[in-house]
């Protein structure tokens, strides 16, 4: 059984917060759309290993096979194996994977793989330590182990998201495709979101993706369009891959989305852009619902899914 929402939409995949906590400051970061203040951020009740398994186990059995655990940092979390483990044992789950800033990567990857994690994404949107460390008070030579530990260990694929910032780091594109190449990574190339940044901050930065497509699709070899992840473009050449994501500003991504968040402080999220649908799934966990309860609430929220931006 897979669930579809009222425009035929399928749902297949669940992104789960596990942690608002962060050991970053990416001013570009949306945090899953999830609301925060400055003085909240990463303050809030965590979920238990258990809640988590348990959310993913109903989620499973209707019908969803995609797991990706989120945040804020996961890998903050010192029960993050025990985490992956709990979701990996769940029968007819198909894929689990995990987004991380690939800071702390280095000394986890090898024992995340065999708790039973599937893949990761790493976030790096420059190569240039002076800068990385401008955009989100890191050091970049952690990232880097990151992502080499992360590739000996067999995460496959390792993936990179560079959000591309205007006057930042587009001339930056061409060396992060060299480096995807000798790492044998996939690059993701993500348009800047406007969630939670401001307008300003999105006006001066956001910068559009189409001259770099127009140059990936004169390189390669052939052209994939995944249906099933809002219809983005994935661009083979001959020794590498590039993913190009055109985010909520491009109604594609909306209308071919088959995604459900859950936040990280145990809310069902319809939609990425919006706050305002969410439905509370962990009161009434801690209060003692049964899983039916719980599977009415998940398909209660199926059905408020609907394309934030349906323009044709």
């Amino acid at each position: 059984m897979v669930l579809s929402d009222r425009c035929g939409r399928p749902l297949l995949n669940l992104r789960i917060a596990i942690t608002k906590r962060c050991n970053l400051q990416c001013d570009y970061c949306h945090k899953e759309g999830e609301e925060t203040t400055s003085c909240s951020r990463g303050t809030a009740e965590e979920m238990t290993v258990g809640e988590i398994g348990r959310i993913a186990k109903i989620a499973i059995s209707l019908g969803i096979t995609r797991i990706k655990l989120t945040g804020g940092e996961p890998l903050m979390r010192k029960d993050l194996c025990q985490i992956i483990e709990r979701i990996a044992s769940i029968p007819h789950l198909k894929d689990l994977s995990l987004t991380t800033n690939g800071t702390m990567l280095g000394f986890q990857a090898k024992e995340l793989c065999e708790c039973g994690l599937k893949r990761v994404n790493i976030s790096l949107p420059t190569l240039n330590a002076e800068i990385y460390n401008k955009l989100t008070e890191g050091r970049i030579q952690n990232v880097l182990e990151g992502v080499e530990s992360a590739v000996e260990a067999g995460l496959y694929p390792v993936k990179l998201n560079m959000v591309v910032l205007n006057g930042v780091n587009v001339d930056a594109i061409p060396d992060m495709m060299d480096y995807a190449r000798k790492t044998g990574t996939i690059l993701q190339l993500i348009e800047l979101d406007p969630i939670n940044v401001n307008d300003l901050y999105f006006s001066v930065y956001h910068k559009a993706l189409d001259e770099n497509e127009r140059m990936l699709r004169q390189k390669a070899l052939c052209v994939e369009t995944r249906r099933y992840m809002h219809n983005r473009h994935v661009y083979h050449l001959p020794d590498l891959t590039v993913e190009v994501v055109h985010p909520t500003e491009n109604s594609s991504f909306c209308q071919h989305c088959t995604r459900l968040r859950v936040t990280s402080d145990g809310k069902l999220k319809p939609c990425l852009m919006r706050n305002d649908n969410l439905v509370d799934l962990l009161t009434p966990m801690r209060h003692g619902a049964s899983d039916e309860k719980l599977k009415e609430l998940f398909i209660q929220v199926n059905d408020r899914r609907e394309p934030y931006n349906k323009a044709a």
